[in-house]
């Protein structure tokens, strides 16, 4: 037996339970399910980190969108505050590194 107590995606236990083995779940209520995305946001930064591929950063997403349904938002939401401060500030696109500011 392996003893795992953290979030995983909504339909590891079917694949679970097609694989035939036998699981324990039970379903987090929101402040403990909020918290539990934090631990995992960091869990799949730190494996985008080490992998650097689309599929980990594919996985910081899915619980980025997790976090913005735990606080009330939609991923319409958070797409939306994204393209509103990409529009007002600018993204990361160029690379500019303020070394700077004279006052």
């Amino acid at each position: 037996m392996k003893v795992y107590n953290k979030l995983v995606r909504d339909k590891i236990p079917a694949v679970i339970e097609a694989s035939g083995k036998k699981f324990d779940i039970r379903k987090a209520d929101k402040e403990e399910h909020y918290k539990l995305l934090e631990t995992k946001l960091k869990e799949e930064v730190n494996e985008f980190l080490k992998d650097k591929n689309l599929e980990e950063l594919a996985d910081v997403m899915e619980v980025l969108f997790g976090l913005a349904e735990n606080m009330g938002y939609s991923e319409e939401d958070l797409m939306k505050k994204r393209s509103e401060k990409r529009e007002e500030r600018g993204g990361f696109k160029e690379g500019i590194v303020l070394e700077k500011v004279y006052e």
